[in-house]
């Protein structure tokens, strides 16, 4: 994952059921299982540093995912470098998919988007997703994850 713009998916999991309160998007209940935030970062340090941000643990809540991100175990990023904001229409891949559930107003409050927060109780399927949404992807696995911390690549 480069200090470039782009587009990415975090994907995290939530092992327990549990209530927070999302600054004026009001409270939620997380279900367990896995949860995919689309974003953009298109500011310095591009989606690395935006990411990194998602990832830590202490952090000032500005973003609707900042709330979550401190509940859940990171898994994954999804991402596609490159100057086009791809962040809506991925958000709309994963509304298309079976087996997604869309947290209503969930990130897109600066944007005519269902959601930006998509749950799901099975583990999340890059290969389905790439051939879904619009561009390369690439996959960067949480250190701290179980699963392999080896990049990947699809392409669309």
């Amino acid at each position: 994952m480069r200090a470039e713009p782009g587009t990415y998916a975090l994907i995290l999991r939530n092992s327990s059921a549990t209530r927070l309160h999302i600054g004026a998007l009001g409270r939620i209940d997380p279900e367990p299982g896995y949860y995919i935030y689309v974003g953009s970062a298109f500011g310095p340090g591009g989606v690395r540093a935006r990411v990194a941000r998602h990832l830590r643990r202490t952090k000032a809540c500005h973003w609707h995912i900042d709330y979550l991100s401190g509940l859940c175990s990171p898994i994954a990023v999804w991402y596609s470098h490159g100057g086009e904001r791809l962040e809506h229409e991925w958000a709309q891949a994963l509304c298309d998919m079976s087996a997604m559930s869309a947290v209503k107003g969930f990130g897109c409050t600066d944007c005519r988007c269902h959601s930006h927060l998509f749950q799901t109780p099975t583990t999340p399927d890059v290969a389905r997703f790439s051939a879904a949404a619009t561009g390369r992807i690439e996959v960067w696995s949480c250190p701290d994850a179980a699963e392999d911390a080896s990049s990947h690549e699809h392409r669309n």
